[in-house]
């Protein structure tokens, strides 16, 4: 697999916003590439479980147009976990991502957005005023696949411990397997930030298990509001949106995609062959992708 390596500066920086919920305050990390004083900002969302170090490649890639920011959502990650754990839904996350791109101190953002990330990606987008100037939504749309579903019902929150990093690097492996075929130093790279070291000398997950409390709960009635939801919001967004698909996801549909393009305002699509559930956006030629959408060129991912 042909990959997109990082420039030698391309460090990034740790950092850190203070956002609030119903229960109380929280901080979320994001980590930041590029000019600190640079206007142009994209803002790269994760998936459920996942971190905003999935995107080191890709930010470091885009880092001479953009300052790429990569948050870690509340729960997940270096941030913080809620206190009440009813709050882990679309709102909240919206809510934050508001109070972060205002800490950025930019009056537009562009959003790439995989799985979670483009749901809250289009919440935001379809609000009146918002940010979002573009959106990439990363195997994602306003219907998700009932077997989806259940397959990540299947895994989420339940406890896991491992006995050596390793072992978790290759977990998360295994339940990511769709994201396509990845080297192990590429399993490595996005799967060790989720993981951290116990007490006790063994290893576990760093996002906090209570996200699955909300994701059970949630009814057949409920499910069908919040997708009813999502597709007025997608149609409301004015911007150029990008929706991805792995040719193999079992979330994302050829006809959700085909519908996303009927009733959004500027909504184009693009599959990629040889993965699902979401393209991990490594591989060089995923990232020209996301350039392309974003900057016009494919210059800098080789």
């Amino acid at each position: 697999m042909t990959t997109a390596s990082a420039a030698p500066s391309a460090v990034p920086r740790q950092r850190y916003v203070q956002c609030a919920s119903p229960g109380g305050l929280h901080r979320i990390a994001y980590t930041e590439w590029g000019d600190a004083a640079n206007p142009r900002v994209l803002v790269c969302v994760h998936g459920l479980t996942r971190s905003g170090r999935d995107f080191d490649r890709l930010a470091a890639a885009l880092g001479d147009v953009y300052r790429v920011v990569c948050p870690d959502v509340a729960g997940r990650g270096l941030s913080d976990w809620l206190n009440n754990p009813n709050y882990y839904a679309v709102p909240q996350y919206v809510a934050d991502m508001v109070t972060l791109i205002a800490r950025l101190d930019v009056e537009s953002v562009d959003w790439f957005g995989t799985s979670m990330g483009g749901l809250i990606g289009m919440g935001l987008a379809g609000l009146p005023n918002s940010p979002i100037r573009k959106l990439l939504l990363n195997d994602i749309g306003p219907h998700i696949e009932p077997v989806a579903l259940e397959r990540i019902g299947e895994y989420l929150g339940k406890p896991a411990r491992f006995a050596t990093k390793q072992e978790g690097i290759d977990h998360a492996a295994a339940l990511a397997a769709s994201f396509g075929p990845l080297t192990p130093q590429e399993w490595n790279e996005i799967n060790t930030p989720l993981l951290r070291e116990r007490g006790d000398g063994a290893w576990e997950f760093r996002y906090d298990p209570r996200i699955a409390v909300p994701f059970a709960a949630t009814t057949p009635e409920a499910a069908a509001a919040g997708e009813a939801a999502l597709w007025g919001a997608l149609a409301a967004i004015p911007g150029p949106v990008l929706a991805v698909r792995g040719a193999e996801s079992d979330l994302l549909s050829r006809e959700t995609v085909a519908q996303m393009v009927e009733r959004g305002q500027a909504v184009s699509g693009v599959e990629i062959d040889g993965v699902g559930h979401a393209p991990a956006f490594l591989d060089a030629a995923q990232i020209a992708i996301a350039r392309r959408f974003f900057v016009g060129e494919t210059h800098g991912a080789s």
